[in-house]
């Protein structure tokens, strides 16, 4: 599932594209979003809005579009407008310069501004927004029992971390991921954040999760570069019994919430976070 950084880029690529009051073409060839497309065709796009892993993009006087990807949504820019449609495409907008299609998302519906707070409400911080309030974060952390890598990947938790950016962050910052939230300490949960709020700044910069530091690099190591289909080079993530580019140790892997946990046990058991 996509993480929070490529939702950001997504905003910012479909303000670019369609951005600037021009009047913006909108179909659904699959049939699926048709009457939504045809109360947005032909308007400009006002606004484009990322919170977490949600997308929301804005018509005046006629509502957002609320997106959200799930496991095989994708959205594929062009130049010019479309080419004939093939494939199950969900929403299709279009002017003379750009075309994006959107297939296969979870959720592409019409939705209210209230229905579009609602969504907001429900979600935590996201550390790519400037409105984002890590307090809010840490008070359900503090509170609870449940390990903290369960933790970074709740939504209500923590808005827009995933999977690859939970296991690096907690490596990272030398935390047992099954330390319950509760036994973190406050300066454990801000090094936390405001190192989860660099990397996927610059995974927003970059379009791929980068998350080693420079002494760890591939050119630094002289190791050979990182093969995956998520591209950017990482400490954990998907090296099950891989040696820890740290210590050496063998990266460990189980499942927790509903998804695979990397971890190491030598790195990550210290009680302070490390320098940042």
């Amino acid at each position: 599932m996509p993480e929070g950084h490529t939702i950001h880029r997504l905003a910012a690529e479909y303000g670019h594209a369609f951005g600037g009051g021009r009047p913006v073409r909108a179909d659904s060839p699959q049939g699926r979003f048709a009457g939504g497309a045809a109360l947005v065709d032909g308007r400009p796009l006002t606004s484009a809005d990322a919170v977490g892993k949600h997308l929301f993009l804005g018509w005046d006087g006629v509502g957002w579009v609320h997106i959200h990807l799930g496991l095989y949504g994708k959205v594929r820019f062009g130049a010019g407008p479309p080419p004939p449609p093939e494939g199950q495409i969900r929403l299709r907008l279009w002017n003379d310069a750009r075309h994006a299609e959107l297939r296969g998302p979870t959720a592409c519906a019409l939705v209210t501004d209230a229905e579009k707070a609602a969504v907001e409400d429900r979600l935590g911080p996201d550390p790519l927004r400037p409105d984002a309030d890590p307090d809010r974060a840490w008070r359900r952390v503090s509170a609870s029992r449940t390990p903290v890598a369960a933790l970074l990947m709740d939504q209500k938790v923590v808005a827009g971390a995933g999977n690859v950016y939970r296991a690096e962050v907690l490596f990272r910052n030398g935390i047992d991921p099954y330390r319950p939230g509760r036994d973190l300490t406050r300066r454990e949960w801000d090094a936390l954040w405001h190192d989860l709020v660099a990397l996927m700044r610059e995974g927003v910069r970059l379009g791929r999760i980068d998350t080693v530091r420079p002494e760890h690099t591939p050119e630094a190591m002289g190791r050979p570069p990182r093969v995956d289909d998520h591209g950017g080079e990482v400490y954990v993530y998907r090296r099950t019994a891989m040696p820890c580019l740290v210590c050496g140790d063998a990266v460990r892997t189980a499942p927790l919430a509903a998804r695979n946990l990397f971890w190491c046990p030598t790195c990550q058991h210290r009680r302070d976070p490390p320098r940042t």
